[in-house]
């Protein structure tokens, strides 16, 4: 409560809402700059920048003595002249970019420092080092919050009216070119702009920590959407609580308000590392957790379609067959269950149509690429099942479809189990003519087709041939033992027609 009564006290004081005033204005024109800085790569320009100026300060200090105009003007031509310089190394010498920017801003920094030790041992002069390196937003005349206040309107204005300029030059510099924009140009005049916000910024976070300003809010918006005029936005007000909950935590504190601020950018970061949707730790997560989720219920769908085939799934044989406790594939089952895939009776698994469909879709995508692996990649029947168990649940329908063209169609895989056809892929048993070879399909119409199927001795995935069509009847040969079936029936039994011996 103290606190409270400590800070209401303070911003009663014209230099604290000076200072309020300022602060809020570097914050969301550095979000906004920023957000440029960053999606071109600069952030280490914007370093460069900030600290170049110094020599700059130097040299109005020299030449109009202690005036925010003389600072404020030597300062944008230091920075100007940093940009230029740097540009100039990068493309005329053989040196990389980063150690272009590293050889230029640290030796017009050594030369700020330098001349601004050697001012303050002149009698009559009172400039510390520190004010310019770390802030002194409390010392804020009103000639600075008025030279601030037209860097902020001028700044925002500009990104207003050239924002597509900004945009196109950031995302598309060849099609820009293309257009006839000069990219250099945009370029040097985003230099420009920033050597106003870093200027802007000096009495605020000093020229150390306005780096922070400028790409900390920036890079928080970018986790936070997707678009451009969004992250502006988000930058912006970013940036304006950063500044102003800085500078009332060093009020509370009673502490230094530049790094407070900084501070403060870098908690939101951290905030917005961790809970921005789609690009946070805690949404990467949860993803991965669901993606696992789906993974174990695709891998239980599949070996109760398998199980279903032979001798019958239950939950302990699946969770036998997936090295699972029983408990947590019944929990499994019965989220399948949910989804309409299958129906649990006690532990016994009844699938439905949508749950075989999905899982021989599974089972052919498996199949598939172990084919695949063998015939094309050159590797070993022991060497497939764990990559294409890892495949099969990412493999796009596309994809598969490709694959099948690419191997031929292949009936069976490398280990000779068949590979089930699509549902597309399919005929009815009442179009074969006689003297064809066919597979009954897994893939059946209901589950009553599959009963009769059990019925007269004909499991899904037995091979047999249409001997002959007579009196409504398809006779069918099985190891020796002649099936006869019914006309109406055999339109409802879906087969896969094999090629030709």
């Amino acid at each position: 409560m103290e606190s409270f009564t400590h800070i209401y006290e303070v911003f009663q004081q014209p230099y604290a809402l000076r200072a309020l005033y300022a602060s809020a204005m570097v914050g969301v024109m550095c979000g906004v700059l920023g957000c440029f800085i960053v999606l071109r790569n600069m952030s280490l320009i914007g370093d460069a920048l900030s600290h170049a100026i110094l020599p700059g300060v130097v040299a109005g200090f020299i030449i109009a003595g202690y005036s925010v105009l003389g600072f404020f003007t030597g300062s944008v031509v230091a920075g100007l002249l940093a940009a230029v310089l740097i540009t100039w190394i990068q493309r005329n010498v053989k040196t990389h970019e980063d150690a272009a920017i590293g050889i230029v801003f640290t030796s017009m920094f050594a030369i700020g420092v330098m001349g601004i030790s050697w001012l303050s041992t002149q009698e009559g002069v009172h400039l510390d080092l520190k004010d310019f390196l770390f802030g002194n937003i409390l010392g804020i005349s009103n000639q600075d919050l008025w030279m601030t206040f037209l860097v902020f309107c001028f700044t925002l204005l500009c990104v207003t009216v050239f924002y597509r300029y900004f945009f196109i030059t950031t995302f598309e510099s060849v099609v820009a070119k293309t257009l006839g924009i000069s990219v250099s140009t945009v370029h040097y005049f985003l230099m420009l702009l920033l050597s106003f916000a870093v200027v802007a910024s000096l009495q605020s976070v000093g020229v150390i920590l306005v780096v922070a300003m400028l790409i900390t809010p920036a890079s928080t918006a970018y986790l936070l959407t997707h678009r451009m005029n969004r992250m502006l936005f988000i930058a912006a007000a970013v940036g304006l609580l950063s500044t102003t909950l800085g500078l009332l935590l060093s009020v509370a504190f009673e502490t230094t308000p530049g790094p407070a601020m900084t501070v403060s950018a870098t908690g939101l970061y951290l905030i917005a590392v961790f809970a921005a949707p789609g690009r946070g730790l805690l949404s990467k997560y949860l993803k991965r957790q669901k993606k696992r989720q789906r993974i174990l219920l695709e891998d239980v769908l599949k070996q109760a379609v398998k199980l279903s085939e032979r001798e019958g799934a239950t939950a302990e044989k699946i969770a036998g067959k997936l090295g699972l406790s029983t408990p947590k594939v019944l929990g499994l089952l019965r989220r399948l269950e949910r989804q309409k895939l299958m129906r649990l009776n006690g532990r016994q698994v009844e699938l439905t149509e949508k749950g075989l469909q999905n899982g021989y879709a599974l089972i052919r995508a498996h199949r598939l690429w172990e084919t695949y692996l063998v015939k094309e990649m050159g590797l070993s029947e022991d060497q497939i099942h764990e990559n294409a168990e890892k495949y099969e649940h990412i493999l796009t329908e596309e994809l598969i479809k490709d694959l099948d063209q690419k191997l031929g169609h292949p009936q069976k895989d490398p280990h000779g189990s068949p590979i089930p056809f699509t549902q597309h892929q399919l005929l009815s048993l009442a179009s074969i003519r006689s003297g064809r070879r066919v597979r009954i399909s897994l893939h059946q119409m209901n589950h009553l087709v599959r009963s009769h199927l059990w019925e007269i001795g004909l499991q899904p995935g037995s091979e047999v041939d249409v001997s002959s069509i007579q009196a409504g009847q398809h006779l069918l040969q099985l190891n020796g033992r002649q099936i006869a079936i019914e006309e109406e029936i055999a339109r409802l039994i879906a087969v896969e027609p094999l090629p030709a011996e």
